[in-house]
């Protein structure tokens, strides 16, 4: 008896925030805040084009951020995502332009080159127990001198939405009387609810989480640790792969080199959003809210006259205090 009253007085004690989601639901009111801010600073900001760019811009780095989850869970990351993003989409948009494989071949190849780098990504951190940052760090620069040595340095313009094959660009934007209509979000929104039950329901959520809670105890009590932390980075390349899509389907020419910087973008939406650096604590609906506070600012600090430098600084802070929230949140509840 004693035990179910402590048990509702503490149900009764949690502050609105903790029962409306906690970190989650301070960064859905900071992303409601900020749209209003630059709505009322420029006017700029507030047209249709200018929610249509925040949206294009939002789908890769929400699909990377959504992969790189499962990683951060496991108190791990991959900074390959980024380069690997571009070295993907250039291999598969090569192989449609400059030899003729079908757009959806074309499209495949991104896909499995991404599942392929998670596997090696994930067999370097759990099979051979390199250091996530280090094992990622060098499969990011494999992948960045990979893709620009298959195209020979050249930037490979997936076909146009008017050209034979330019369907897949319809995937995340049509047009209904000349406007353009961002349907991609509503794919975001499909495999957010999809990796979210993954996550919530199923083992390999469980046992995600559980790597990222104690290691040594989730493998003592029975499970198949390294098969499950590879899959996590599996899964991470896996969205790495669709990410790849994506930005092909929404830029004219993917250009070698680049992609360096994404994969912060999509690791700071994650941590914003409340997946902690420690690992275990986290979710893919929190992720999605933290992306669009790093698109927000990426897109609407240039509308208040504030330059490339200021938007890094002002981006830092916030991934600064989304950390230090993280921080104070675990003594709290230790202290508890």
């Amino acid at each position: 008896m004693a035990n179910k009253t402590a048990s509702k007085t503490a149900g009764t004690n949690k502050s609105f925030i903790d029962r409306m989601g906690g970190q989650k639901f301070i960064v859905l009111i900071l992303v409601i805040v900020m749209f209003i801010f630059f709505s009322a600073m420029s006017p700029g900001f507030r047209k249709y084009t200018t929610i249509v760019s925040i949206l294009d811009y939002s789908y890769y780095i929400a699909l990377m951020a959504i992969g790189v989850t499962f990683p951060l869970l496991t108190a791990g990351v991959d900074l390959s995502i980024g380069t690997g993003l571009i070295c993907y989409s250039l291999i598969g948009g090569f192989l449609v332009v400059h030899h003729d494989w079908p757009v959806a071949a074309g499209m495949l190849v991104t896909v499995l080159l991404g599942i392929a780098f998670g596997v090696i990504n994930g067999c370097l951190v759990a099979l051979m127990d390199l250091p996530p940052f280090l094992a990622t760090l060098c499969t990011c620069m494999i992948t960045r001198g990979f893709g620009a040595m298959v195209v020979g340095g050249y930037g490979i313009p997936w076909p146009t939405a008017t050209a034979p094959g330019g369907w897949f660009r319809s995937i995340f934007k049509i047009q209904v009387g000349g406007q353009n209509i961002p349907i991609g979000f509503l794919w975001i929104i499909l495999l957010v609810i999809i990796m979210s039950f993954v996550l919530n329901h199923t083992k390999m959520g469980r046992y995600t989480r559980a790597i990222g809670s104690n290691k040594e105890a989730t493998r003592l009590s029975g499970v198949n640790v390294k098969f499950y932390h590879v899959m996590a980075y599996v899964i991470c390349g896996l969205f790495a792969g669709l990410a790849a899509i994506a930005y092909s389907a929404i830029f004219a020419t993917v250009q070698p080199g680049s992609g360096a910087g994404f994969e912060l973008d999509a690791i700071g939406g994650a941590i914003v959003g409340g997946v902690s650096m420690s690992g275990a604590v986290g979710s893919i609906t929190g992720t999605l809210v933290g992306v669009f506070v790093i698109c927000l600012l990426k897109t609407g600090l240039p509308f208040i006259g504030l330059t490339a430098n200021w938007q890094q600084i002002i981006t830092g802070l916030v991934l600064i205090a989304a950390v230090l929230f993280d921080i104070l949140k675990r003594k709290r509840e230790a202290g508890k």
